[in-house]
């Protein structure tokens, strides 16, 4: 039953979010390629928090990794965990 409650009001709340308006910078729903520090190129997909799949290729908008990247261009470098991350590529 609870379950049922929490998909209601997930359904009631929910919100269609139109692609991103441009790929210079990351947004939601963007798809964003970045190296790590250690060689890793990873691409994932800024969605909602349902939604959220890393082994898929997406990840939710709050997570520490989004946050971080959300607003940056290609070739800005973020820091999170003491680990550096370029972004390479945006595109949606």
């Amino acid at each position: 039953m609870r379950d049922a409650r929490y998909f209601a009001a997930r359904v009631r709340t929910a919100q269609v979010v139109p692609k991103p308006p441009s790929i210079d910078a990351v947004s939601f729903g963007s798809i964003v390629t970045f190296s790590r520090a250690d060689g890793r190129i990873q691409t994932y997909r800024i969605v909602g928090e349902d939604e959220a799949d890393p082994k898929a290729g997406t990840i939710s908008y709050v997570s520490p990794v989004a946050r971080a990247l959300m607003g940056k261009a290609p070739g800005d470098v973020v820091e999170i965990s003491g680990q550096a991350i370029e972004i390479i590529e945006i595109s949606e």
